[in-house]
């Protein structure tokens, strides 16, 4: 299971109501950040979640509305004394732009990790979830990601037990792991079936549609993608300054034969996101309008499946 929660929705400047551009994710007793936008620690706080299993930081890129919550974020988490190192993921130069905001947070009781997104795509395996960065189109260089949780096939126990498995080696296998015992080794495709659909969740803002949204989202359960503008006559606007309209994102996310698609990143003109859900809704039916503290949980397929916060 994953847990997903839509920290802020705004674009540029934060509002009284609407805070900068974040998510998180919690799997497994870690939890993920993508972007880390002013009011990020507020978000959080009003979600009534935890900085402590914060492990993982991913940024987009480092326009201001994405990464200047980020100082404040770090002196938080070290005064409540975390040691356990801290992953950042992010695009070229991100050792350097982080240390020039830490300027104000120079001491830190924690290892900062730095992964700088090398090429086009890369995929980085971390906390039992894969993250895949992916280049999009935006007047910077940019990220949008995807996380995706895979799963195993299911423990034949007859398998295991007409390979004379013994017993104390069924645990590690159904976890995935080869093990060797008086002299044997016993492999996880002994006993496993054929692997089980996973989770999948795509993150993108700040770009033009592009061919490696449509790659890259292929199969989602969740489409979480920016919708700067969802007034007709803003599209000239959102081409200029590489950015999406509502339309432009329900395209992408019917393309992708995505479950579900989010908007988020809006305009700080656009005070009411409703108003334009049904031109959405006619190209892609299963669309909503995202908003700060938004939350679902995303189950695996045959586990009960409940309905977003």
């Amino acid at each position: 299971m994953l847990d997903v929660c839509l920290l802020g929705t705004g674009g540029m400047m934060p509002l009284p109501y609407r805070w900068l551009t974040s998510l998180m994710l919690r799997y497994n007793g870690s939890s993920i950040l993508i972007d880390c936008g002013e009011g990020t620690q507020i978000a959080i706080k009003e979600k009534g979640w935890s900085f402590k299993p914060i492990d993982v930081i991913c940024f987009t890129h480092y326009h201001g509305d994405h990464i200047s919550g980020l100082p404040g974020l770090l002196l938080t988490m070290g005064n409540a004394e975390r040691q356990e190192p801290l992953t950042l993921i992010g695009p070229k130069g991100l050792e350097r732009v982080v240390n020039a905001l830490r300027v104000i947070a120079p001491e830190l009781p924690f290892e900062l990790r730095f992964l700088e997104i090398q090429g086009a795509e890369q995929t980085f395996e971390i906390k039992g979830c894969r993250i895949r960065a992916f280049k999009v189109n935006h007047n910077v260089p940019c990220y949008g990601y995807t996380v995706e949780i895979s799963r195993a096939g299911k423990f034949d126990a007859e398998r295991a037990r007409a390979a004379e498995i013994p017993l104390r080696c069924w645990n590690p296998l159904q976890k995935g792991q080869t093990v060797e015992m008086d002299g044997k080794v016993y492999t996880p495709d002994m006993v496993l079936g054929a692997p089980r659909k996973g989770i999948k969740l795509v993150y993108c803002t700040d770009t033009r549609p592009t061919q490696s949204i449509i790659d890259n989202g292929a199969g989602a359960d969740l489409f979480i993608c920016e919708g700067m503008y969802g007034e007709p006559e803003k599209e000239q606007k959102a081409r200029e300054y590489k950015h999406m309209t509502f339309k432009e994102a329900a395209k992408l996310a019917a393309k992708t034969g995505a479950r579900e698609l989010w908007l988020t990143h809006y305009s700080p003109s656009l005070v009411r996101p409703e108003e334009f859900m049904g031109d959405v809704r006619e190209i892609f039916p299963n669309a909503l309008p995202g908003k700060d503290g938004k939350t679902v949980e995303l189950k695996f397929e045959d586990e009960e499946t409940e309905s977003p916060g």
